[in-house]
């Protein structure tokens, strides 16, 4: 649940401040690797004519999706039959290492509905798929829809993971119209809803191993809550693929700190990957728990420690991405933010820090090689990147920022900031010399000012030359001056499409390496995330 907001031991990423070897030249690791289709051994079918008394077959079917996940035993597959099952479905078996993955999916070429229409969302824990404390599961093409409550504090969920559950497997999923239409009260709480949601409420174990890719989430109604929430003490998770939209909150959001687990060491979610997700149109103005502000973030991690958010597209939503902390003493840390197109979002593209005095601290994270084209589109004056309230040790380094008319680019308004490096970016705006940076609440009007501050004394201000704006499409043209002059040190390994970096002489800033044209590539192009 996240709080109302006013916009104004760890060990995986240490080494990206102690040497020059990239983390990104390390091979991303497969999270519970989907199995290639085939006929399971063990099939069973569900289908709408069916009888929960047959014996499963595909002639003699089960009637309900529930009836499958009381009996079904590891290597187990049921098959889903199209049509609508209004039903809400808690799974109480588990696969195993040793037996292999159940999995639950729609039959090839069909789409089953589970459908919340008239059902009572019960207290505490539920969702139209409700796992707890299980292992070895896979969800799959399935489409989750019309799950309400007009209850206070009663969470509708779509797909709902608690406990020390692990290796779960959600992919290929639509999931749209889960609401909660509760009234708010004075601090606009009570009412909340989820997508899909991944609560690791346990210690010392907690959820890991977990898979969620493919999915398509949209038309959702959450409150103070999320579409895709990784929260408390998960670990080794993976967020590939998803398209987010349409919704009245964050749309892919990893917290901490929130008391979630009993253990506050461990209440934080931890080796992490946000990859290749399209989050567009996040907007809270029409959500009453806001009373109309504009606050809800594409991707946000909230408490959360070595993470990669990388490849991602973050459009038209209120906030591209925000690393922050809500939580007084408390930090985000070790993530690298990378090779993500972010644009035209309505108050920013990139924020750091907690988001008032009140709040918690960034500190260690590194902001490489991204995108960022006309952000702040309501001009409240936030610029492309947003350094907050306490942001120390982090990195901001071979980015693409090009502003609006107002020309705001990298802004500052608070004091308390410590050994920040700001380096090796591109900076342009319709405004040229008239553009603006600040930096501990001090305003400097033109490039030659900003580099006096001692930042960005590698950096420049020229036109990057996309191919074209409008779209936009801000791959690189063979003349822009943001070719081979990056630093190579962070720099990731390959780029938003997966082609290898470098390409010429040198790294090229932003989140595409230019390829050209005329030179032959002996490689395949496109890095696969399953190697």
């Amino acid at each position: 649940m996240r709080s109302l907001r006013t916009v104004v031991p760890v060990f995986l990423l240490l080494f990206l401040f102690a040497c020059s070897t990239s983390f990104w030249q390390q091979p991303i690791p497969t999270v519970g690797s989907m199995p290639a289709y085939e006929w399971a051994s063990h099939a069973y079918y569900v289908a709408t004519d069916g009888d929960d008394a047959n014996p499963g077959t595909q002639t003699q079917p089960w009637r309900t999706i529930q009836h499958a996940a009381d009996v079904l035993r590891p290597g187990d597959t049921v098959y889903v039959r199209a049509g609508i099952y209004y039903e809400d479905v808690e799974i109480r078996v588990s696969g195993s290492a040793s037996g292999g993955y159940i999995t639950f999916r729609n039959y090839p070429g069909e789409t089953p509905v589970v459908d919340g229409s008239g059902l009572t969302v019960p207290a505490p824990h539920a969702g139209l798929f409700f796992i707890e404390n299980k292992q070895y599961l896979i969800i799959q093409g399935f489409e989750l829809a019309h799950y309400r409550s007009s209850t206070r504090d009663i969470v509708p969920i779509g797909i709902h993971v608690r406990g020390n559950s692990h290796h779960i497997q959600i992919v290929g999923n639509v999931l749209h119209d889960i609401a909660s239409t509760a009234p708010v009260d004075n601090e606009g709480l009570g009412r909340d809803a989820h997508g899909i949601a991944v609560y690791g409420d346990q210690a010392p174990d907690g959820a890991h191993d977990i898979r969620i890719e493919e999915n398509e989430l949209y038309n959702l109604t959450l409150g103070s809550s999320e579409a895709l929430v990784i929260n408390g003490n998960v670990s080794k998770f993976l967020v590939r693929g998803n398209r987010i939209r349409h919704v009245d909150n964050i749309g892919i959001d990893v917290i901490g700190f929130e008391g979630v687990a009993p253990d506050p060491d461990v209440d934080q979610p931890r080796e992490g990957y946000i990859l290749g997700n399209e989050v567009s149109f996040i907007n809270s103005m029409d959500n009453p728990v806001y009373g109309g502000e504009p606050s809800a973030g594409g991707i946000y991690i909230d408490g959360g420690t070595q993470v990669i958010v990388a490849r991602n597209r973050v459009y038209e939503n209120n906030i591209g991405i925000e690393i922050a902390s809500e939580h007084p003493f408390r930090a985000t840390s070790f993530i690298t933010v990378t090779n993500n197109v972010i644009y035209w979002n309505d108050i920013g593209g990139i924020f750091l820090g907690g988001y008032d005095r009140k709040r918690g601290r960034t500190e260690d994270c590194l902001i490489v090689n991204n995108t960022l084209f006309e952000n702040d589109a309501l001009r409240e004056g936030n610029g492309e990147i947003l350094f907050q309230y306490d942001t120390r040790r982090n990195q901001v380094l071979n980015n693409i920022v090009y502003a609006n008319d107002q020309g705001y680019l990298v802004m500052n308004p608070y004091s308390a900031n410590i050994d920040n490096r700001i380096d090796y970016n591109l900076y342009f705006s319709p405004l040229g010399q008239e553009s603006s940076w600040q930096w501990k609440g001090v305003f400097y009007r033109g490039w030659n000012a900003w580099q006096r501050t001692g930042l960005d004394s590698h950096g420049r201000f020229a036109d990057p030359q996309f191919v074209d704006l409008s779209q936009p499409e801000l791959a690189l043209l063979g003349i822009s001056p943001a070719i081979d002059v990056g630093e190579p040190d962070f720099a990731p390994a390959d780029d938003v499409l997966g082609t290898s970096r470098p390409q010429g002489r040198g790294i090229d800033l932003g989140a595409y390496e230019y390829v050209n044209p005329n030179v032959f590539l002996p490689s395949v192009l496109y890095h696969d995330w399953n190697q």
